[in-house]
């Protein structure tokens, strides 16, 4: 029982917990923004064809709803991407600390284990960027469907006021195409009273709260590895120091050995 009970603390013990947690606020993160977005994109695709009568425009042609499947397949990308990246972070943080631990042991730290940490604090140092990138990105439909919702609440407030939506502001449709939806009209309020809207503009929310979580993961990710790598090169030199010292006292019983040796066969 007490066998088992400290292989269970040791494994416990060897668990590097800063890169752990990092690694789940990261697949949190990712999750939400790519599931919400994801949805996000399908109800906006909804909203444009049913109440402002967006209609795809022919295959070759880049209209709203071909950039929508684009960004969609972007989504699917970054899912799988930082699965395997969150993975690998974790197995780096699995390995320098072992490295750390079993400095004294078998175990020694090569050139090599340095430069792939370097890198890793490099790559993560980017993807901190480009999530910055995404989350500035985010904002700008939760900015679009805000104001939406705005105008929305106002034409409850405020009875015979003359307040419409036009895609054209935002860029969704060519200057040349007058899609506008004002109030009083049946589209307007089925539109201001659908389910689709308020999901959509709550799910673009949470995609920005998960793009958000990636970034404070990235940085968590960023200090755990910045940590590991003045870890591991302080290791470096003590292990460095440590050799020297041991050679220095081999050296040192040599001569000694070889003086014992000289004076037994002087004496004799």
């Amino acid at each position: 029982m007490c066998g088992c009970l400290e292989c269970c603390i040791k494994c416990l013990g060897g668990i590097p917990y800063p890169s752990l947690i990092a690694t789940i606020l990261l697949y949190a993160g990712v999750a939400l923004f790519c599931g919400c977005g994801h949805e996000a994109l399908s109800g906006t695709v909804t909203i444009l064809q049913n109440y402002f009568e967006v209609v795809r425009g022919p295959v070759d042609s880049l209209d709203v709803f071909t950039m929508i499947d684009i960004i969609k397949y972007v989504i699917y990308g970054i899912a799988s991407a930082f699965f395997v990246y969150g993975i690998l972070l974790m197995v780096e943080g699995f390995f320098t600390s072992g490295a750390i631990k079993d400095l004294y042991g078998d175990f020694k730290i090569t050139t090599c284990g340095r430069c792939v940490s370097a890198w890793f604090i490099m790559l993560t140092y980017i993807f901190m960027l480009a999530w910055l990138g995404v989350t500035a990105f985010t904002s700008l439909p939760v900015f679009m469907y805000f104001n939406i919702w705005t105008i929305c609440q106002n034409t409850t407030i405020l009875e015979g006021a003359t307040l419409c939506l036009d895609p054209r502001q935002y860029g969704i449709v060519p200057i040349g195409e007058g899609k506008t939806v004002c109030a009083g009209s049946e589209k307007f309020y089925k539109m201001c009273e659908s389910n689709e809207l308020d999901m959509t503009f709550h799910l673009f929310i949470c995609a920005l709260a998960g793009a958000g979580a990636a970034v404070i993961a990235m940085i968590h990710y960023l200090m755990v590895l910045s940590a590991n790598w003045a870890y591991v090169k302080d290791a470096c030199r003590m292990q460095k120091y440590e050799d020297i010292k041991s050679k220095e006292e081999q050296e040192l019983h040599d001569i000694h050995s070889t003086r014992s040796k000289e004076r037994l066969n002087a004496y004799t």
